[in-house]
């Protein structure tokens, strides 16, 4: 899962830094996504695993790191 979440990151969260150089716990705020890309992101999140955000995930924490997406994601497909 984590694979395939960075590569989702890598093209379409705007990174200013390569996601291969991000631990999974790094913020990817911090290397450089913005609120506009945390969008294009969550969509392709969205289509890709076949899981839809509910509107309280859609908040900054779900998005910060590889190992939170992958945390959000996988409690979205429990939920499932």
């Amino acid at each position: 899962m984590t694979k395939q979440i960075r590569e989702l990151l890598a093209e379409h969260a705007g990174l200013s830094v390569d996601i291969d150089t991000l631990s999974d716990d790094a913020s990817l705020f911090e290397a450089g996504m913005t609120s506009h890309s945390t969008v294009n992101l969550m969509l392709a999140l969205e289509n890709s695993f076949d899981v839809e955000f509910p509107d309280s995930m859609l908040r900054r924490g779900v998005f910060e790191s590889v190992s939170a997406i992958a945390a959000a994601l996988t409690e979205l497909r429990r939920a499932a």
